[in-house]
């Protein structure tokens, strides 16, 4: 068995999975639903959580089907966080990973590696680094008054989520690896902010195990990126 490959439909071509691939995805779907099926009954938290490392698996590998998974996990989790008051978590994922992942789904499917399913990695430029600078910094402050406008619970934290995430999505659009750094310390954030649920509330602890796979496939993707990067210029 030398992989998996899904059939895409834009350009007759195949979606290609390697055996750790393959096992990677299955451990975090099995490892995440299991969570699930022992300490929960929320239904709609379990499906946006196995979008949601699918997603990951797929972005990892380069392929837009994981932006489009992306948008779909948002506004999953989008009325997941509304319904826990994690407003910071919803202002977050609706109004800025759900438009970065349309517009990056839109980048991506411009800019594919020659005749492959694969996105051309690209090399982010030092002024497109200054306005991310700049940007994160407006957005962070911006969103500090906004979720305390709110009573946003956990404040700070919310706040940081939101600095991270908007830095990853950035960099996704311009299609860096180093998008996958970003999201790891945002997966780091959302571990912390949803240990403080499962605190208050026990049937919350599936999302901790859940944003732990997202870190584990987000350093895979940080991995493959890099990887995909040196194939491509070796190709050229």
């Amino acid at each position: 068995m030398k992989g998996l490959k899904l059939k895409g439909k834009s350009d007759g071509g195949n979606m290609k999975l390697n055996k750790f691939d393959i096992i990677l995805w299955v451990t975090s779907l099995l490892v995440v639903g299991l969570s699930y099926i022992f300490t929960s009954n929320d239904y709609l938290t379990l499906i946006a959580s196995l979008i949601g490392v699918s997603a990951l698996l797929f972005i990892a590998k380069g392929y837009v089907l994981g932006q489009i998974l992306t948008i779909v996990f948002s506004i999953l989790y989008g009325v997941i966080s509304f319904y826990f008051k994690y407003y910071g978590e919803l202002i977050t994922y609706v109004f800025m990973t759900l438009p970065m992942a349309i517009v990056t789904l839109i980048s991506w499917i411009k800019h594919p590696f020659k005749d492959t399913k694969e996105v051309e990695v690209n090399k982010v430029n030092k002024k497109q680094l200054i306005v991310m600078a700049i940007l994160s910094i407006v957005v962070t402050i911006a969103f500090y008054f906004i979720l305390k406008y709110f009573n946003t619970k956990n404040l700070i934290t919310s706040t940081i989520s939101i600095t991270t995430s908007f830095i990853a999505a950035y960099l996704s659009f311009f299609r860096s690896p180093y998008y996958a750094v970003g999201y790891c310390f945002n997966d780091i954030v959302l571990i912390i902010l949803w240990i403080l649920a499962t605190i208050e509330k026990q049937s919350y602890f599936p999302m901790i195990v859940c944003f732990f796979m997202f870190l584990i496939n987000d350093l895979y993707g940080f991995i493959s990126w890099k990887k995909m990067q040196n194939r491509q210029i070796n190709s050229k």
